[in-house]
């Protein structure tokens, strides 16, 4: 039994546990095969290039796409099966959420921030009025933001406040895992390591599972314990972030980090890196 296996046994019964995801489009696999095992409370990074099979597999956690093959276990529940009705349905969205690289695409810009989230609260609970109020002030509050933001529209926001609405709509939920997907890509550098600081902070706080699918390796680092890396749709290698990103084994993970420009950079030898694993 390998160590990546019993770590995943081990989880089983209490984490995220993925085996075997498989998702095909029009002859095209953008996912094959791809494990991994996200401990309760942990922080767990997908990378890769553009078109590696990374938002798909997030987009199956969540339930946005149905895997062709493949399991997705939550704390030992079957999440890869139809969901039985609207209780499920209901129970599956709290279990994991997602935010998405544009705030603005994924909120309504026709409500203020307050709305967005008291919709969430009371999709999802049973609170009267003034609890899912008090609540919507709670989360801005947690995220940096507050009543001036609550009453404002989406637009009148920055894209940094935006993302923070993101972030508080999701918590709103309560879910065990969430899932950033590029989630601070959009944003100028200052902004990103405020996010960053932010989220780190909520983990502390909440004991969320993080999954953070991007391809800055960098923002890896900083935020996730453990990473996958993934190519054409496959694991090519995976561990510690620390670790692989440190001390590479395959071939494929050296090419992404020698792709980040640097002092000495030599974007020819990169080139010439890339056609060797073609």
């Amino acid at each position: 039994m390998t160590a990546v296996t019993a770590e995943r046994e081990a989880t089983a019964a209490s984490g995220l546990v993925v085996e075997g995801l498989r998702k095909e489009f029009g002859g095209h696999v953008a996912v094959d095969g791809v494990s991994f095992a996200l401990a309760p409370g942990g922080s767990l990074g997908i990378v890769g290039e553009s078109g590696c099979g990374k938002t798909t597999t997030a987009r199956m956690l969540v339930g946005l796409e149905r895997p062709d093959a493949g399991t997705v276990h939550l704390d030992g529940r079957d999440r890869s099966a139809r969901a039985r009705g609207r209780a499920e349905r209901l129970a599956r969205a709290r279990e994991i959420q997602m935010v998405f690289q544009d705030p603005y695409l994924s909120l309504d810009p026709r409500i203020s921030v307050a709305a967005c989230i008291e919709e969430v609260l009371h999709l999802h609970f049973s609170l009267d009025a003034p609890a899912r109020r008090r609540r919507v002030a709670e989360l801005l509050d947690q995220v940096g933001l507050g009543e001036r933001e609550a009453t404002a529209l989406p637009r009148r926001l920055s894209g940094g406040q935006r993302q923070r609405v993101a972030i508080a709509r999701a918590l709103a939920a309560r879910p065990q895992v969430l899932i950033l997907d590029e989630a601070v890509a959009a944003l100028d550098v200052s902004i990103q390591a405020q996010i960053l600081d932010l989220l780190a902070r909520i983990r502390r706080e909440e004991g969320i599972g993080f999954l953070f699918v991007s391809h800055d390796l960098a923002v890896v680092r900083h935020i996730t314990d453990e990473v996958v890396v993934l190519r054409s749709g496959k694991v090519v290698e995976s561990g510690p972030t620390t670790t692989v990103l440190t001390n590479p084994q395959h071939a494929y993970t050296r090419l992404l980090l020698d792709s980040v420009p640097r002092p000495g950079w030599d974007p020819a030898r990169i080139s010439e890196g890339r056609r060797a694993l073609i």
